[in-house]
């Protein structure tokens, strides 16, 4: 099931999610891959904005989303002993110190942990399964609406990816598998 890149030409509503999703991780993968510290440090106009930083940041999104939001368990380590409301952006500036091989890994760590906690959603109500989280009025979004916001977070985020990985070094394209 988790092995799609992609969404499949005319697949069902779960594979076609999953593979919408994982398509998406794929292009951070390739956007933040093969970079030493300066190109993960590297910033583009007056954005702060680096590809460390996000590649922290969607390390944390996932853990939020899946772990928090969909199961009600704290973070993994190192998220669980930040102070967040101290410091809300610790994942952008902190991954400024952090060395590449950390960053990716950190960030592969939380998806596959996410790819785990999906995998046991569904296994307890599929795409119907229901999340802890609620808004103030009671609803609890669907493992379906999570895996879209995941979605929309990524594909927001690959296209600052884009931009930030031509400057540093030309690399463009919108799959690494077409051979640009």
């Amino acid at each position: 099931m988790f092995d799609l890149t992609e969404p499949p030409a005319a697949g069902n509503d779960l594979d076609t999610l999953l593979g919408a999703l994982e398509r998406q991780r794929r292009y951070i993968a390739w956007k933040c891959g093969g970079l030493d510290a300066a190109g993960l440090r590297a910033t583009l106009g007056p954005s702060t904005v680096t590809l460390g930083g996000l590649l922290k940041h969607l390390a944390v999104v996932e853990e939020h989303t899946f772990a928090v939001k969909l199961f009600g368990r704290d973070m993994a380590a190192p998220f669980d002993t930040v102070d967040w409301d101290g410091d809300p952006d610790w994942e952008w500036h902190s991954a400024t110190s952090d060395p590449p091989a950390d960053l990716m890994a950190l960030w592969e760590a939380s998806v596959a942990r996410s790819r785990a906690l999906v995998a046991e959603a569904l296994a307890a109500g599929g795409l119907d399964y229901l999340g802890v989280a609620a808004w103030p009025d009671g609803r609890r979004a669907s493992l379906r609406r999570h895996l879209i916001d995941m979605i929309e977070e990524y594909a927001r985020h690959v296209g600052h990816a884009d931009l930030i990985r031509e400057s540093v070094d030309g690399l463009v394209g919108e799959d690494p598998m077409d051979g640009s």
